[in-house]
């Protein structure tokens, strides 16, 4: 599995650039990862924060992560503006009849697959060794977008989910 995304990003946004992360339920299928993209670069055409343009993009990565991106350097994202970004997450949710606002399943790479793992099952995995420190994890809880280049998709024992569980000797 390629796992090399950054290139995908607009050089032009600085690295303090506001970032959001919506991890779906489920992998799109073609046609709807192409009318979500749709639905994406026509809301990033017209975003605006009181009245003024937002400079924004979205991405679909790996068919299942959905990325809202917004450079604050000419205008901040307030409150009315993150609404609208989450109105339009809630309309692809509702459309394509999944879940986006999940956030007790946790993304790993499993054999070369995206694998979800509700919160409740990682020490499971672990202990059983599906899953063991150096398996790669995508850190949804990155705020911006260098964070989003350099500590997206990270071994477990690298990310905050380490403080959370135990490895065992052969595990880690």
């Amino acid at each position: 599995m390629n796992l090399d995304y950054q290139y995908l990003l607009d050089g032009s946004f600085q690295p303090d650039s506001k970032l959001w992360i919506y991890q779906c339920n489920r992998l799109f299928t073609l046609s709807e990862a192409l009318a979500v993209e749709d639905k994406l670069n026509a809301f990033t055409a017209s975003w605006k924060s009181h009245g003024a343009p937002v400079k924004g993009a979205g991405y679909l990565f790996f068919g299942q992560f959905i990325v809202l991106m917004a450079d604050e350097s000419a205008t901040a994202v307030g409150g009315c503006s993150t609404d609208s970004s989450v109105a339009v997450i809630r309309d692809i949710q509702q459309t394509f009849n999944v879940h986006l606002f999940e956030r007790t399943s946790l993304a790993f790479v499993v054999k070369d697959k995206i694998e979800l793992l509700p919160m409740s099952q990682v020490q499971y995995a672990i202990d059983n060794g599906f899953i063991n420190g150096d398996t790669l994890y995508f850190n949804n809880t990155v705020l911006n977008k260098k964070e989003f280049e350099t500590n997206w998709i990270i071994p477990v024992k690298d990310s905050w989910l380490a403080k959370k569980v135990r490895f065992t000797s052969e595990a880690s």
